[in-house]
């Protein structure tokens, strides 16, 4: 069962962002790789994440055209009447959401397109992929408001 972090657990990430820069930058690919699998596990065992939905509250995926189509089939929606009802261009030209929280987030954080959402969603928080080393800004990010970026992140930091 998952367990709830301590309520500090963000002042302890934003306090450990040049520490965790640091390593990111300096970081063995391939051993930070070989770990990724056993630390997510932990991570994502030790994290309730819908007791947070912080993802779905604050931020957007980006909707590529498969998961544009997929969904907007899934709802009964032409793919432009989609586009037009839930996403705008981001600034770097991709799809995103035209609102905050998701409005596929439900009240008790579950999601109602859980099975055909973003691509993005399946994946994030991307701590059992290389993701986290090929983009080390989303990664600093993601940790500020993700528990298990910032479990994976501290490990990775303590075990260097």
């Amino acid at each position: 069962m998952a367990e709830i972090l301590p309520p500090n657990w963000q002042k302890k990430s934003a306090e450990s962002q040049k520490g965790y820069a640091r390593f990111l930058a300096k970081a063995d690919k391939n051993k930070v790789l070989k770990q990724l699998p056993e630390l997510h596990e932990k991570a994502t065992n030790a994290v309730d994440c819908l007791q947070c939905a912080a993802c779905c509250k604050n931020y957007s995926p980006r909707f590529k055209t498969p998961d544009i189509k997929r969904i907007a089939k899934l709802l009964n929606l032409k793919e432009g009447a989609f586009i037009d009802k839930y996403l705008k261009i981001d600034e770097e030209g991709d799809y995103v959401l035209q609102s905050h929280p998701c409005p596929f987030l439900g009240a008790d954080n579950f999601c109602s397109i859980y099975e055909s959402r973003p691509s993005d969603c399946t994946r994030f928080p991307y701590t059992d992929e290389d993701v986290l080393l090929k983009r080390k800004q989303l990664t600093l990010k993601n940790s500020t408001f993700c528990p298990i970026v910032h479990v994976v992140l501290d490990a990775l930091v303590k075990g260097a």
